[in-house]
Formats: C-alpha cells, sequence, structure tokens
C-alpha cells in the first residue's frame, strides 16, 4: 500500500501561509482496500491534485484531509468521490483520468457531472476537457460537426471513437474515414506499390484511432468487407454517403471546391464530422482552406455544430500545450 503522508509532511505543495488556508475539508471512504489505487503509487495521484488545484492534501487512516482555497478543496473533493467511486466498479484510473475530472470540476464548480463519454467495445472514452465534453455531445446531437483546434486536443481521437461506438450498435452501416493527401511541408516523392500502399502513409493516424478503440480483428474484418473504408478525398467524388458516419480529416488542406463536394456527400441516416487546425494549412501559397471558408458560410446553419478548441484543451501532454503556446505567442 502506498506510504501516506501524515499532516506535518514536508512535501507540501503550497506555501505554509495561514491567509491562505482558509478551508480545511476531511473526505471519507469507506474501504481502506481501495485507497491504494486511489491515491497512486507513492500519492501520486493525490500529488497531481495538489498540483493542479494549489491545495495541501494528506492521507490518514481512511480520509484525506484537504487544505486551502475552499473552491479547490470542493473541486478536490468532487474528484475523489468520483476517482473512488470508478474503482469500486472495478475501473482502473490513471493520471489522464484524473487530469480530466479536475479541468471538468474547475470549470464547473464543485460538480463533475458535465463530463461526457462514449462506450466502445474495447474501451470507455471519457472527455478529459468541458471542450471534449461539448463536443462529444454535438456529435451526438447534429449531423454535421466541425472539430477544429491545435494538435493533441482529441478532435480525430474522439469522432473516430464516436463512430465506433455508433457501428457497434447499429445506429450506423458503416464508417468512412478520409483525409487529403497533401504533404505536410516536405517532398515524399515517389511512393511503391498499389493504390493501398501509397496513401496509407496519409492516413495511418485514422488506422491508429480505430486499433485503439476496437478489436483489431474486428477492424481487420471490416475493412476487408468495406464496413470501415479509409480513403483519400479524392474518392469521395460521385458518391451518397448513406447511413453511415464519415470523418474528414487534416480538413484545414481541403480547397474550397473539396470541401463543398466532400460536404454535401452526406445522405439519409449519416452523421458526419470535419477536423483540422487551421493554424496548419498546407496548401501552395494562396490558395484559400475549404475548412476556413466552410465555417465562415455555414456558422449560423441549424443542425450543424462547430466547435473549437483552444491550446488549454490539450491533452496529450503537457509539453505539447507549451510548443503550441510558444508558437502563437505574438513575436
Amino acid at each position: 500500500m502506498a506510504a501516506f503522508r501524515g499532516s506535518s509532511a514536508s512535501t507540501s505543495r503550497r506555501p505554509n501561509k495561514p491567509e491562505l488556508e482558509d478551508a480545511r475539508v476531511v473526505v471519507p471512504f469507506e474501504d481502506n482496500r481501495l485507497l491504494t489505487q486511489l491515491l497512486g503509487e507513492y500519492d501520486s495521484h493525490l500529488a497531481l491534485i495538489e498540483d493542479r488545484l494549489g491545495i495541501d492534501a494528506h492521507a490518514h487512516g481512511n480520509v484525506v484531509i484537504l487544505t486551502g482555497a475552499a473552491n479547490a478543496c470542493a473541486s478536490a473533493r468532487s474528484v475523489l468521490e468520483r476517482l473512488y467511486s470508478r474503482i469500486a466498479k472495478g475501473e482502473t484510473i490513471g493520471p489522464g483520468d484524473i487530469d480530466g475530472l479536475i479541468r471538468h470540476a474547475r470549470a464547473e464548480g464543485t460538480s463533475s457531472d458535465g463530463q461526457a463519454q462514449i462506450a466502445t467495445r474495447r474501451r470507455v472514452v471519457k472527455a478529459r476537457t468541458p471542450t471534449q465534453s461539448t463536443y462529444m455531445r454535438a456529435i451526438e446531437k447534429k449531423d454535421l460537426v466541425f472539430g477544429l483546434g491545435p494538435a493533441g486536443t482529441g478532435k480525430t481521437y474522439i469522432a473516430v471513437a464516436f463512430a465506433a461506438h455508433c457501428l457497434e450498435r447499429g445506429l450506423v452501416e458503416r464508417i468512412i474515414l478520409s483525409r487529403p493527401a497533401v504533404e505536410a511541408g516536405e517532398r515524399l516523392g515517389f511512393l511503391p506499390g498499389d493504390m493501398r500502399d501509397k496513401v496509407d502513409p496519409y492516413l495511418r493516424p485514422l488506422y491508429d484511432a480505430l486499433y485503439d478503440v476496437l478489436p483489431p480483428e474486428k477492424v481487420e474484418r471490416d475493412i476487408e468487407t468495406g464496413v470501415i473504408e479509409v480513403a483519400p478525398l479524392a474518392f469521395m467524388r460521385g458518391r451518397t454517403l448513406a447511413n453511415a458516419f464519415v470523418i474528414l480529416d487534416e480538413a484545414q488542406n481541403t480547397t474550397s471546391m473539396q470541401m463543398k463536394m466532400f460536404l454535401t456527400r452526406i445522405g439519409e441516416g449519416s452523421k458526419m464530422v470535419v477536423t483540422g487546425d487551421p493554424s496548419q494549412i498546407d496548401l501552395p501559397p494562396g490558395t484559400k482552406s475549404g475548412l476556413v471558408e466552410a465555417v465562415d458560410i455555414l456558422d449560423a446553419v441549424d443542425d450543424i455544430s462547430i466547435v473549437r478548441f483552444e491550446a488549454s484543451d490539450i491533452v496529450r501532454r503537457d509539453l505539447v500545450a507549451k510548443i503550441v503556446d510558444a508558437y502563437e505567442r505574438p513575436k
């Protein structure tokens, strides 16, 4: 069992100033056997909560004592109780789960009820930021959703997870994943092999997301039978995509005509998600991004939702957020 820190521990992450410690909250837990998972190895989970919320947290017996700003302590209590509830149900938790609950608790005060999730056969994908929750709910309610923002915010992964969820429940008959085949600032030259060999390098991130949310054998079988189709954008022309979950990734690299062509493929019973980062356009100079244009044109259209992610929504790791922030900072 993890070594508990006593109330006099010298590892406190906050200055020991009485004026900062305006609240003291005691959070009890019934089953001591679950506390090891809750606190993490060497109290690492507790330390993460301390660091993110700027409080002191100490485990003593079957309680956790929180000291610090009242609203931060209330958020920490909500996070701990929800983590404990998940563990009691047999779920495994990690730093990502804690980070997600903290972000929601910060945005919503003492409640994390707003955290959305997607269940697939292989895993349950829980929103890690309030914007991810908004995005998940938008996909559920709308037939066309745009997800805009920097890398690492989960735009594509969540869309693929939702597509898998819909396919497994019979809400759609197939999944169609597409990307424009545009080189990201370099010249790859001639690519050997058949058509799939040539386009796979551009579509690999979509395959990676599929294999993470669905069993590998199902992915392979569904690709062979056409239930899952991963194809470059050029293959969409002339088609009507009915009863399908359709995703266009890296859409900032579409031209105006390509975007209009793609959006008008949507048929009856289909959902469409378009993702992209308008700050990373790899089109030739002077070519207008179809994604940027489409968002401007469709912003006020009913049944379409546009969700914008910020650098603060990056969940890949803290360093990615710092890199994006540094690039966006005025020179």
